[in-house]
């Protein structure tokens, strides 16, 4: 035996330079497809055969089907799908995973790749120091794919040799005479070995590189193949633990969908090889049948043929079990059961800030919480005019509310802050850069609205303890005062659903003209009451501190409208203000 310790750690290493070029050339294509990326989410919540070509076509993308099951699940977590409308993606994202294995197999093994991967390298490296940032992102990609395939190079060169090293082979191949068992074993020998790499890609392309050079025969790379179509279910499922019941669900679907897959493929496992076998040979006389690979041609079609095995059997999967898709949805629903009042509201605390492994998909995420955030601030607002205008007896409860939500709003600001930052720490674009300090200003301004409510009931439950009432013109003018801030939430929301290119600040600059105008009307009335005696001073005082803290809350809302513009018109509006003044 030839093989030694030095040898192994070179294969160690021509997997890491595998893995990372893998995980370059990911990047880049997701930096390139940034925007259409978030395209493909909107596709999401449509149809069951809608989410099957999103979840196809993100993981294309990404080129990791991990990555879109733990991005399905981050987004069943945070609310933006739902457990259901998660199927289709995750059923797409196994067939998606299978562009991996054809891009090996063809380039891999049956061209010489290696030279074209360098001059690949070559030709890109320079415009990576380029201004214009989509060449760079392409550049990176490319840089990324030549890598990748210098990996796959070094590991063909890092396996042992069978002849040099009969007893390692003479180890596997004991495992190799159980019949049916045997298949079952590398079943379970694909599920470690995605595991151990923790990519369903890595795992895929060293069980090609073993069928390739002999060490292992066709039906056992086919059960390692199905053993990794489960094993790549494991880091789902571990993204859920910290998830909410509805993320739970859908990395169980994917686990119970693959299992299931798995189950019935074994039961027609020698039928199904015999029809490979036979469209391979039928296409490719030449190089024999798979089964009998004995020269560097025959083997080469073998991996081409893993990777129709691999494509087919999870394309026939999902049209087998697609309509039995509510049927599972009951089980797992049955099974992983909602506990009372757990999940009831989608904050980021249910959701994981290490699940998203794009950037521009980590920003969707945040986005979307910022939108729950102004639904959080408009029940505030409620809950504040609740507590004006409604009896005495429930006044506790909205002061309670008040309380509770104001702690929230503490609790997203800095938890969505923490995963802005995290996201800032990867190598992101320039647009991603200004959305994410938009999205910083509009979090700050956001929990300072929910201060100001929490400030004004604080006033109120002072006033009450005091027995000082406002009189009803007051009441009148504070609603309407109220009602102009409630018209300038809903701008708010509106605009958040917006494409950030798509905000029209008009709207925002003539609400916030009104509050500031109807501010100084009210300072107009205030010094009038005084004047009259009509109101006490402490009455006044009272009125005033509404007053400015909800011309405040309007400065505040009036930020947020630019952050999402991404642009400051503040002074500019100012100027326009004193023009008409």
């Amino acid at each position: 035996m030839t093989y030694n310790f030095f040898d192994f750690l070179q294969l160690i290493g021509a997997l890491g330079i595998f893995i990372y070029g893998m995980k370059v050339f990911s990047d880049g294509l997701q930096k390139v497809a940034g925007s259409r990326l978030r395209s493909i989410l909107k596709g999401m919540t449509t149809t069951r055969f809608r989410g099957i070509f999103t979840g196809f076509a993100a993981t294309t993308i990404t080129q990791s089907s991990s990555t879109t099951t733990v991005m399905v699940v981050s987004f069943v977590n945070a609310g933006l799908i739902t457990f259901v409308e998660s199927t289709g993606v995750i059923m797409g994202a196994n067939i998606g995973t299978t562009v991996t294995a054809w891009m090996v197999s063809i380039f891999g093994f049956k061209m010489q790749i290696t030279p074209i991967a360098i001059m690949l390298i070559g030709i890109f490296f320079p415009f990576m120091f380029v201004q214009r940032e989509k060449l760079r992102n392409l550049s990176e990609a490319m840089i990324g794919f030549g890598i990748l395939f210098i990996g796959l190079d070094f590991i063909k060169n890092a396996v042992p040799n069978i002849q040099d090293n009969p007893e390692m082979f003479m180890f596997l191949d004991q495992f190799t005479e159980f019949g049916f068992l045997s298949i079952v074993i590398f079943v379970f020998a694909g599920t470690i070995l995605t595991l151990l790499t923790q990519s369903s890609s890595a795992a895929t392309a060293i069980t090609l590189v073993m069928l390739f050079q002999g060490w292992i025969d066709f039906p056992i790379a086919a059960a390692m193949v199905l053993g990794e179509n489960i094993g790549t279910t494991v880091t789902a499922n571990l993204a859920a633990i910290v998830g909410n019941v509805y993320a739970k669900r859908a990395a169980r679907f994917h686990f119970v969908f693959n299992v299931f897959g798995v189950l019935w493929m074994l039961l027609l496992m020698q039928p199904f090889l015999m029809g490979i076998d036979a469209t391979m040979t039928y296409f490719t006389p030449e190089a024999g049948s798979i089964f009998n690979t004995t020269d560097e041609i025959g083997r080469a079609n073998a991996t081409l043929a893993l990777s129709l095995f691999h494509s087919t059997f999870n394309v026939i999967n999902v049209l087998l079990l697609v309509g039995f898709v509510p049927h599972l949805v009951r089980l797992i629903e049955k099974y992983q059961t909602e506990k009372e009042g757990e999940d009831s509201t989608h904050r980021l605390q249910y959701i994981s800030s290490g699940m998203m492994s794009s950037p521009e998909l980590s920003i969707s995420q945040a986005h979307k919480e910022i939108e729950l955030f102004a639904k959080l601030i408009e029940k505030m607002h409620f809950s504040f005019q609740g507590l004006l205008f409604n009896k005495q007896k429930k006044q506790d409860k909205f002061l309670k509310k008040l309380k509770k939500r104001e702690e929230i709003t503490d609790t997203i600001e800095l938890e969505v802050a923490e995963y802005l930052t995290k996201i800032s720490s990867f190598n992101i674009t320039e647009e991603a850069t200004r959305r994410i300090r938009g999205m910083h200003s509009m979090i700050n301004d956001l929990e300072r609205v929910g201060d100001i409510y929490y400030q004004m009931s604080k006033t109120f439950e002072r006033m009450q303890s005091e027995g000082t009432e406002l009189q009803e013109p007051v009441m009148v003018r504070l609603r309407e005062m109220l009602d102009l801030i409630h018209e300038n939430i809903r701008l708010v929301r509106s605009n958040l659903e917006k494409d950030p290119g798509s905000i029209d600040l008009e709207k925002a600059m003539e609400l916030e003209h009104a509050i500031n105008s109807y501010r100084d009307e009210l300072l107009e009335f205030h010094y009038h009451q005084l004047e009259t005696n009509a109101y006490n001073n402490k009455v006044g005082f009272i009125f005033l501190d509404y007053l400015n803290r909800l011309e405040k809350i309007g400065d505040h809302l009036f930020n947020v409208n630019e952050a999402l513009a991404g642009v400051k018109v503040k002074a500019a509006y100012e100027r326009v203000v004193e023009e008409r003044g």
